[in-house]
């Protein structure tokens, strides 16, 4: 799909790319309106990923209805203000550092997540409900690269969003699909994610464990 709005692709090399886009939520700047054109160039870019079998069982729901974008925020704040609530777990590393800024950006997107010029909601055919592991990995294998292929293509291009899940949880994504006309019996939604452009684009690495310290060879 060619794009009449194309925004102008960021100077990153793909070792930045993959390295700085973060979770976006105190940084969206909620003002700028977000191109169509621009959301249709992105995904276009994330339906290269992989999918099981070539099924290419995806579909992609995107929210710009003001009256819509807040019935769903609405229901997303009943299971994520409860959870940004609770006590969060310790670590007794670096991890430990970064928890009260995640917790404090988190409910801000909760406070405001409406706010987002773009809401997506990505699905899959089929529903991996108490199916085993090996069956909902697969499943979920094939949706999930393609999300992550469409966070990186909205940086590349001077957007952001936040992989956010809590409103699937209890009666949340039927109420959901009930709103958007999703058919909840045969299309699993994967996330909900808040699209915008993001106040500056200087983004730097996440303080992470160092990869010999999760790595395992041969044996655990």
């Amino acid at each position: 799909m060619s794009s009449t709005t194309s925004s102008p692709q960021l100077n990153l090399t793909v070792d930045e790319l993959l390295t700085t886009t973060r979770s976006v939520r105190k940084r969206l700047d909620f003002d700028k309106p977000v191109p169509r054109d621009i959301v249709m160039e992105c995904l276009d870019l994330a339906l290269q990923a992989p999918t099981g079998s070539n099924a290419q069982g995806w579909q992609w729901v995107f929210v710009d209805d003001p009256e819509k974008k807040k019935a769903i925020a609405d229901i997303y704040r009943v299971a994520a203000t409860p959870y940004l609530d609770m006590e969060k777990p310790t670590y007794g590393d670096s991890r430990d550092e970064r928890t009260p800024l995640v917790v404090d950006s988190a409910k801000y997107l909760n406070e405001n997540l409406e706010k987002a010029p773009v809401l997506m909601i990505p699905c899959l055919e089929g529903r991996p409900d108490g199916a085993p592991a090996g069956i909902s990995a697969s499943y979920w294998g094939s949706l999930l690269p393609a999300a992550w292929s469409f966070m990186l293509a909205l940086r590349s291009r001077g957007l952001g969003s936040a992989w956010t899940t809590l409103h699937l949880l209890g009666e949340g994504e039927k109420q959901a699909a009930d709103i958007l006309g999703i058919p909840f019996d045969t299309y699993a939604q994967g996330g909900l994610f808040p699209i915008a452009y993001t106040k500056g684009t200087d983004f730097k690495k996440a303080k992470r464990l160092p990869a010999e310290q999760l790595s395992h060879w041969n044996s655990w």
